[in-house]
Formats: structure tokens, C-alpha cells, sequence
């Protein structure tokens, strides 16, 4: 009987980290909007500290990373799920290159992140033959 209850506790840990770690790959929610000449990125980090977020592209990549200390437990820790860390790479519909510096600017409030990157101007018809 005792076994038994060994396996459980250990099953019910090992879904809780393997539901931590979903959340960790599937986090933060990301939207993209393109609007007049910017391209606005919305970012869901809510509980992470502003200094401790950092965004980066690279080419046509953002960076997301974020993270936060474990909340001390003074009893028993049953479930955590919220993520202590996130990184996330996403594709943009843009292209930095790489001597290139991106002239965006973010805010953080409440918990979201908003990007704002310069889209470049002038479309460039192709001609088909």
C-alpha cells in the first residue's frame, strides 16, 4: 500500500513539472499587429519584473526572455505551474540586418510588454514577366 501512494506522489510530480515545462515553451502569449509604419508586438509577461525581461532581434527573430525568483514557501508546496523562466524566439514579418540597429521602443504595464519596431518604408514592386 505504501508503495503505491510513493508512485502517485511521485506521478503527480512528475505532471507537475512536465506542466510547468509547457507552460515555460508555450509562454508568453505574443500578438503582432501591423499598423500605419510600426509593427506592434504585445507581450503577456504578467508577475515578471520589468528588470527582468529582455528583448532582442537578431535577422527576423525576437528574443523573449524572462525570469523570477521562486517564492519562498514557509509550508508545504502542493502545485506551481507559473513559470520561473521564459524564453521564447518568434518570427517576425521583418527583416533587421545585421549591421542594423532596430530603433523600437517598449513599454511595460500591467503585466504586458508593448514593442514597437519601425517597419521599413517603401514597398518594392516586382515585376512579373
Amino acid at each position: 500500500m505504501g508503495i503505491g501512494r510513493y508512485m502517485v506522489r511521485e506521478l503527480a510530480r512528475e505532471l507537475d513539472n512536465k506542466s510547468r515545462e509547457f507552460y515555460e515553451f508555450a509562454m508568453p502569449a505574443i500578438d503582432m499587429v501591423a499598423e500605419d509604419s510600426e509593427l506592434i508586438v504585445t507581450i503577456d509577461l504578467p508577475g515578471f519584473a520589468k528588470k527582468n525581461i529582455n528583448l532582442q532581434i537578431k535577422g527576423n527573430i525576437l528574443a523573449v526572455s524572462a525570469k523570477r525568483d521562486a517564492p519562498e514557501a514557509a509550508g508545504t508546496v502542493y502545485q506551481r505551474h507559473r513559470p520561473q523562466k521564459i524564453e521564447k524566439k518568434v518570427v517576425l514579418p521583418l527583416r533587421v540586418k545585421e549591421d542594423e540597429k532596430v530603433l523600437g521602443k517598449a513599454t511595460y504595464v500591467d503585466g504586458v510588454v508593448t514593442l514597437r519596431i519601425p517597419m521599413p518604408s517603401g514597398a518594392t514592386n516586382i515585376p512579373i514577366s
